[in-house]
């Protein structure tokens, strides 16, 4: 299950947005009370937008079309850039979706009177810093008041990683700008810091700027942040999501058409968010079904075919591996193996993003 937390300033669209996101066929769920982390949360499912997996449907014309999914929490926000979240709530989350205001508007007063992405972007990522260095603080206090009881063992890595993390907090800048290893990857995860997760910047812009997202992103100074590793900054209008959510598929196309635009904004996060997460899209084909199935990157052939089901895992054989490229463009996988583009794997096949594969097994 691929979580992604939604924070934000009050008066971003940031509720907004969550719903859009989640209102789609997969997505039926949309605003449903949950818990996430500690806190109460409205969650809801969003499926990622994927125009190799709807070509492999027109393709093979089955019963069922299930797109990839990824899940969004919305817990509502304080009353001021000092009542931000319970942060704590998003501890739990794989990534953290940053809706910040872009747009004017007189009626909707801004917390901070004026209207200005960079420093409402330099705002929360303070608090985030500055709970994480709590979390850091406390847990190397801990470690000390144990070595002076002569009982901390084997904790000079993790001593010496926090350390590190918080140098690094105390200059005010996020965990995320690190390098680690993948064993010290693993114990940071096991503190859940929040600036360490991915960060997808959501630019909630009017009409105007939605022509050209990516002069609204460049126009929101965000400067260094995006220099950052695994940060990523997009524009949305959800102003005009609200309008398109409303016109049949044809009116929103024509809608589209007149501002520039091929598809909705809200489909490139939904297809960011997943891509931020460091996940893939291996596909199964066939007349009953065709489904896109979510793997981290570098999953091998036997731990992607568990994802189907345990029984394929225990009884793996090979997979039958062909990417969708060859196989949409031949209209067939027989073809494909005339040209001998089909092929057997083992169980340590490092699964590619767009593969389609057939996963041999004994029962």
């Amino acid at each position: 299950m691929l979580r992604a937390g939604l924070i934000g300033l009050p008066s971003t669209g940031k509720s907004t947005l969550f719903h859009l996101l989640t209102r789609g066929p997969t997505g039926g769920d949309s605003g449903k009370p949950g818990k996430f982390g500690k806190a109460d949360a409205s969650i809801g499912v969003a499926s990622v937008p994927d125009e190799r997996l709807d070509r492999l449907t027109a393709l093979f014309e089955p019963k069922k079309h299930v797109r990839a999914t990824v899940n969004f929490a919305d817990v509502a926000g304080g009353q001021s850039a000092h009542s931000l979240v319970d942060l704590a709530a998003f501890r739990e989350a794989d990534a953290l979706l940053h809706i910040v205001r872009a747009f004017e508007a007189p009626d909707i007063p801004h917390v901070a009177e004026t209207i200005d992405p960079a420093r409402d972007v330099q705002t929360v990522e303070d608090e985030l810093i500055l709970a994480d260095l709590a979390v850091a603080e406390k847990r190397l206090e801990r470690i000390a008041r144990d070595r002076r009881k002569g009982i901390a063992k084997h904790v000079e890595q993790e001593a010496e990683l926090l350390e590190r993390c918080r140098a690094r907090l105390e200059e005010g800048q996020a965990i995320r700008g690190l390098e680690f290893d993948p064993t010290a990857k693993k114990t940071l995860n096991g503190f859940q810091f929040l600036s360490a997760k991915p960060l997808l910047l959501v630019l909630n812009v009017d009409e105007t700027g939605i022509r050209d997202p990516e002069g609204a992103v460049q126009a929101a100074h965000l400067g260094e942040l995006l220099e950052q590793p695994n940060t990523l900054a997009m524009a949305v209008c959800a102003e005009m999501e609200l309008e398109i959510a409303e016109l049949d598929a044809e009116d929103a196309e024509v809608f589209l058409a007149d501002l520039g635009l091929d598809e909705p904004g809200l489909n490139r996060v939904a297809r960011a968010a997943y891509r931020l997460l460091g996940y893939i899209s291996f596909f199964t084909v066939g007349k009953d079904e065709c489904r896109a199935w979510s793997i981290p990157a570098g999953t091998p052939a036997r731990s992607a075919a568990g994802e189907i089901h345990s029984d394929i895992e225990r009884g793996f054989i090979r997979a039958e591996v062909v990417h969708c490229d060859p196989l949409l463009e031949r209209g067939s996988q027989a073809a494909c193996r005339d040209h001998g583009e089909v092929r057997l794997e083992g169980k340590e096949y490092e699964i590619r993003d767009g593969d389609v594969i057939n996963f041999r097994f004994a029962t």
